[in-house]
């Protein structure tokens, strides 16, 4: 009798819940859904004065003007190049990382720690100009190289501090065990614990992904005069002209660049949401 009533009075609030998960979760999905859809309309239905959350004409003129542009593909290119050779470095640097701050005593550790957390902190825009001014006397403006280095620095702080969680719920009796069955540190490292922290590593690797491929603020700032090595989001701005804007090139676009984050998304969001615990039991 008690658990009935326990589940009546419950109800109410689980509903309530739901209800407001389903509501974010609307709001939320809602500029996504204008994106497509204005990427779909006629140029009239876009620069109409009342405009619709639908469109009975859909239109593929917008996305032929992008897939039209001369540079499309090699921008496309360049940004899989740069937010892939930030991922598997990020996710292989901060692996490294997270395991000594997480297994091994050694003296400012703690320091160590905070600095990460601090950089964190800092704003991107704060650091434009200094970075601009380190990449110039590096010699590396106008190349990929610009955009990988300040990305995979800015991905490493969040990424240490995220593993370093999931190295330490690691048992520490499996690594002994490990080693008394014989096994060498570097057995330990990538044959044990690296499946074990798979789950944060691709975790890790969505936020690089994502940061990277929709970064705009370097790839302005560091590319200035060589085009060829410029990345998807500066696509954009051939669409945006000094007399009328052409927002169904800027959304169709805008929706061509999100294609690539969902599939990632998608063919990782197993090992996303993949606990410790089921790592283990493997």
């Amino acid at each position: 009798m008690r658990s009935l009533l326990r589940r009546a009075f419950r109800r109410p609030w689980r509903l309530l819940a739901e209800a407001t998960a389903l509501l974010t979760a609307l709001v939320v999905a809602f500029p996504l859904y204008w994106m497509v859809l204005s990427a779909f309309k006629p140029a009239g239905e876009i620069e109409s004065t009342e405009p619709r959350p639908w469109t009975l004409s859909p239109s593929l003129d917008a996305f032929r003007r992008v897939f039209q542009q001369e540079e499309f593909g090699r921008y496309f290119l360049n940004s899989v190049v740069v937010a892939g050779t930030v991922v598997v470095l990020s996710a292989l640097v901060a692996f490294l990382a997270a395991t000594a701050v997480a297994r091994f005593r050694f003296r400012f550790r703690t320091t160590l720690l905070v600095m990460f957390l601090v950089a964190q902190m800092v704003p991107v825009e704060a650091l434009t100009i200094p970075l601009f001014f380190l990449m110039r006397d590096a010699g590396q403006l106008n190349t990929l190289g610009s955009l990988i280095l300040p990305h995979l620095a800015f991905s490493l702080p969040f990424a240490i501090w995220m593993l370093r969680g999931f190295v330490k719920a690691v048992p520490e009796a499996l690594e002994e065990a490990a080693y008394l069955d014989g096994a060498s540190r570097s057995r330990f490292l990538w044959q044990i614990l690296f499946p074990l922290v798979l789950p944060g590593l691709v975790a890790t690797s969505v936020f690089s992904f994502i940061s990277t491929w929709n970064d705009f603020l370097f790839a302005k700032s560091f590319i200035i005069s060589d085009t060829s090595r410029s990345t998807l989001p500066m696509a954009l701005l051939v669409f945006f002209k000094p007399d009328e804007n052409d927002w169904g090139g800027i959304m169709a676009a805008s929706t061509v660049m999100t294609i690539p984050v969902l599939v990632f998304f998608v063919l990782v969001q197993r090992r996303l949401v993949s606990g410790l615990g089921g790592a283990v039991k493997d």
